[in-house]
C-alpha cells in the first residue's frame, strides 16, 4: 500500500507540472484529492488493514494529502500570476484605468415615505412615537373597547404566543395594528397630546397581491379639549395635499372601528384620471386611503380622562397601501421580495 501511495504521488507530480490553466488545475484537484480520488479510496480502506498496517498506511496518506494540497496551493498561485502576466502582454488589461465605481445604497422605498409622512405631521405639530412589536392583549384590544368576546375581534388575524410570568403564563401578541400606543402615551401623559406612531404589524393571513402578514402601519392621534370632528378633516385634508398634491379632493364617509365614534373613511379623488374613473380607482373616481374617527368616550375613561372635557380624533394608515396608490403598484409583495429591478426605481 505504501509503494502505491509513491506511485499516486510520482504521477500527481508529474501531471501537476504539465498544467498551465486555471481549468486543468481544477480537474487536477478532482483526480487527486476530490471524493473519488485514489487517495480517498486508499483513507477509507483503512478500516480492512492489520492495526500495524493500517498506522504506517493512514499517516503516509495523510502526509500525501497535506503535500498535495500544499503543491496545488503553489501551482494556483502561479497560474494567477501567469494569467496575470499574459493578459497585460495581449493589451487586455490596463491598470492605468480607474476601478469601478461601487453601487451606492439606497434607502428603501417604504423608509423613504415613512420619513416623508413624519415630516409631514411633524411640521403640523405632532410628535413622533414609536412603541413595542409585541403587545398584551389588554393594550392591543382590551383598552381599545375590543374585550374579550367582542366580535370585532375577526378583523385582526392574530398571531398569538404565551409569555411566561410570575403569576402563570399571560398571553401576548404581534400587535395586530399601531393603535395600542394610544393608550401607552395617554395612560402616561395629560392632554394636550398630539402623537404619531410608525411600526411595523403583523396579520396571522395567507399573502397575495394585496396582503402581507408583516406591514407598516402609522397611526396619529390628538387629544384636548374642545376637539372636533371638523379638526380631524382639516388635518387629513392638508395631509393628503402634502402627500398627493395641492389640487387633491377629500372625501369623508361614515365607517366603523371599536375604538373611534363616529368612525370615517377618508378618500381622495383619483390622481391617475382627476375623478373621471379608471383602473385604480376601480372606476369611482375616488381611492380610500386610510380610516379615522373621534376618540371613544370609552376609551378616553380608561386612561382616566374625563370624556365630557377632553376629546380627540384618531386616524391610521396603511404606509404600503399610500405607496402602491402614488406609484400605481399592484403587488404588495415586490416591497418585500428584494428585487433590486424594482428597488432601484425609487
Amino acid at each position: 500500500m505504501i509503494a502505491k501511495l509513491d506511485e499516486l504521488r510520482s504521477r500527481a507530480l508529474g501531471e501537476l507540472d504539465s498544467i498551465d490553466t486555471s481549468s486543468g488545475l481544477e480537474a487536477w484537484r478532482i483526480r487527486y484529492l476530490g471524493r473519488k480520488s485514489a487517495l480517498t479510496e486508499v483513507l477509507r480502506g483503512l478500516a480492512t488493514l492489520p492495526l500495524e498496517e493500517k498506522r504506517a498506511t493512514g499517516a503516509a496518506a495523510n502526509e500525501l494529502r497535506t503535500f498535495l494540497e500544499k503543491t496545488l496551493t503553489l501551482k494556483e498561485e502561479a497560474i494567477r500570476e501567469s494569467e496575470i502576466a499574459r493578459s497585460i502582454e495581449q493589451g487586455q488589461l490596463d491598470v492605468t484605468l480607474p476601478g469601478r465605481p461601487s453601487a451606492l445604497g439606497r434607502l428603501h422605498p417604504t423608509t423613504k415615505l415613512l420619513r416623508h409622512i413624519c415630516d409631514i405631521f411633524m411640521a403640523m405639530g405632532f410628535e413622533v412615537i414609536e412603541g413595542p412589536d409585541v403587545e398584551w392583549d389588554y393594550y392591543n384590544f382590551e383598552a381599545l373597547n375590543i374585550p374579550q368576546d367582542h366580535p370585532a375581534r375577526d378583523m385582526w388575524d392574530t398571531l398569538w404566543m404565551d409569555f411566561e410570568t410570575e403569576d402563570g403564563r399571560q398571553p401576548m401578541l404581534l400587535r395586530t395594528h399601531t393603535s395600542p400606543m394610544q393608550i401607552r402615551v395617554m395612560e402616561s401623559r395629560r392632554p394636550p397630546v398630539r402623537v404619531i406612531v410608525p411600526g411595523k404589524v403583523y396579520r396571522y393571513e395567507a399573502t397575495d397581491a394585496t396582503h402581507e402578514a408583516m406591514f407598516y402601519q402609522i397611526e396619529g392621534f390628538a387629544v384636548d379639549k374642545n376637539i372636533t370632528l371638523a379638526d380631524l378633516k382639516g388635518t387629513l385634508f392638508e395631509f393628503a395635499k402634502r402627500l398627493f398634491g395641492e389640487e387633491r379632493k377629500a372625501r369623508f364617509r361614515c365607517d366603523y372601528f371599536p375604538f373611534v365614534e363616529p368612525g370615517v373613511e377618508m378618500a381622495i379623488d383619483c390622481f391617475l384620471c382627476n375623478g373621471a374613473g379608471c383602473q385604480l380607482c376601480s372606476g369611482s373616481g375616488w381611492i380610500e386611503i386610510l380610516g379615522a374617527g373621534m376618540v371613544h368616550p370609552d376609551v378616553l375613561r380608561r386612561v382616566d380622562y374625563d370624556p365630557d372635557v377632553y376629546t380627540g380624533f384618531a386616524f391610521g394608515l396603511g404606509l404600503e397601501r399610500m405607496l402602491m396608490l402614488k406609484y400605481g403598484i399592484d403587488d404588495i409583495r415586490l416591497f418585500y421580495s428584494n428585487d433590486l429591478r424594482f428597488l432601484r426605481q425609487f
